[in-house]
C-alpha cells in the first residue's frame, strides 16, 4: 500500500482487552474491546488515527492553520484542536449551535487548546466551512479544510492501517464474528471495511447509526461506500466495494443525534459499574446499547466471539451530567 505523511500524535496500538465482567453478566457472547478512548491526544478517541494522517498532510502542503466543524460536545473538533496545538497550527473550529453559559466537557478543552471557535447555529457539519476558508485565505492565512468528523480518504486509510494493527495484536488468533462500532460521519466504517478486505478477516463490520441526518445530501451509507472505494483506489487494493460491504445498523437512533435515551443512559451504566470503564452519550454509549440490544435478542448468540471498537468521547459525559 501506498504510504502518506503522517504527524506523530498518539500512542498505539491502542489495547484490546476482554470484558469478561460483562460477558458473563450477558450471559455471553465473549465480548473484547478495542480501547481508542486510549490513543493517548487529549483525553483519547479515534479521530487521532485519522489526523495523524491529516494532519500530516496539512503539514506537507504548508498550512499554517486548519478548519473543521462540529457540534458543540464534538470530540473530533476536541482532538483537531489538540493535534493543531501540538503542531504549531492555529485552528478553527465551526460548532453548531450557540454559545452555552455554562462551558464543560469537550468545549472546555477546546477553549484550553486556544483554538478559534465560530458558532454556527444549525450548521453543525460544516455548511460555512468554504465562506470561513476564504475569509482565512483573503488574512494572509494558509487554511487546510479537515472535514466533518475527518471523514476523507487519509481518515479512511487510517483506519485500515487500524485493522492491520488488530490484526497483529491477536497472538492467539481470535476469530471475531462481530466488530461492533459507532457509525456517524463514515470514514471509520469505510476503513474497516477495507482494512477487512486487507487483512481477510471474516467477521460481520457493524457499524451503529448514530446520526439520522444526511452528509452533504448523501445518506451515510452512500458516503461510507464512496469513501471506501475512494480509499481503495488510493491505496491500490483491487476490487470495489458493494452496498453488501456496509452493514449499517439504524434500529437504536431513538431522538436523534446528540439526544441521549434510556438506551444510551443503560449502556454507560452497565459498563461503568461491570467492567469500569467509561462510555460517551453520543457514540459509544448509543453503539454499546445497540449491541446490548441484538445480545437480548439472540441476534448476537452466546456462542459468537465480539469485539466492540471504543471511538472514545468521555469528556461530553460531564455535558450530559443531569442526564445520568
Amino acid at each position: 500500500m501506498k504510504k502518506y505523511p503522517k504527524a506523530s500524535l498518539g500512542f498505539f496500538p491502542t489495547p484490546v482487552e476482554r470484558l469478561l465482567s460483562l460477558s458473563k453478566y450477558l450471559g455471553g457472547p465473549q465480548i473484547s474491546i478495542k480501547r481508542d478512548d486510549q490513543s493517548g491526544l487529549a483525553l483519547g478517541g479515534n479521530k487521532t488515527r485519522k489526523l495523524e494522517y491529516i494532519i500530516g498532510d496539512a503539514i506537507a502542503q504548508g498550512a499554517d492553520t486548519v478548519i473543521t466543524a462540529g457540534a458543540s460536545q464534538s470530540n473530533h473538533c476536541r482532538q483537531t484542536a489538540a493535534a493543531a496545538a501540538k503542531c504549531g497550527l492555529e485552528c478553527h473550529l465551526l460548532l453548531g449551535g450557540e454559545e452555552p453559559e455554562c462551558i464543560n466537557g469537550n468545549l472546555l478543552l477546546d477553549k484550553l487548546f486556544g483554538c478559534w471557535i465560530h458558532w454556527a447555529g444549525e450548521h453543525r457539519k460544516g455548511e460555512d466551512i468554504t465562506a470561513l476558508t476564504k475569509q482565512l485565505a483573503a488574512a494572509g492565512k494558509k487554511p487546510y479544510v479537515i472535514p466533518y468528523g475527518g471523514s476523507n480518504e487519509l481518515g479512511a486509510i487510517a483506519f485500515c492501517e487500524a485493522m492491520k494493527e488488530l490484526q497483529v495484536q491477536d497472538t492467539e488468533g481470535t476469530q471475531y464474528s462481530h466488530i461492533v462500532f459507532a457509525s456517524s460521519s463514515g470514514g471509520t466504517q469505510a476503513g474497516l471495511i477495507l482494512g477487512k478486505r486487507v487483512t481477510a478477516m471474516n467477521g460481520q463490520l457493524i457499524g451503529i447509526n448514530i446520526d439520522k441526518d444526511e452528509i452533504n445530501q448523501h445518506s451515510l451509507a452512500e458516503q461510507i461506500l464512496r469513501l471506501a472505494n475512494s480509499a481503495s483506489n488510493m491505496t491500490g487494493v483491487e476490487g470495489d466495494f458493494t452496498e453488501k460491504d456496509v452493514i449499517l445498523n439504524s434500529d437504536y437512533i431513538g431522538g436523534g443525534y446528540g439526544v441521549m435515551g434510556e438506551l444510551e443512559n443503560e449502556a454507560i451504566t452497565i459498563i461503568a459499574k461491570q467492567e469500569g470503564i467509561l462510555l460517551d452519550p453520543v457514540y459509544t454509549g448509543r453503539a454499546m446499547g445497540g449491541l446490548i440490544d441484538m445480545i437480548r435478542n439472540n441476534k448476537i448468540t452466546s456462542n459468537d466471539n465480539v469485539l466492540f471498537w471504543h471511538t472514545g468521547g468521555a469528556p461530553a459525559l460531564f455535558a450530559y451530567a443531569d442526564h445520568l
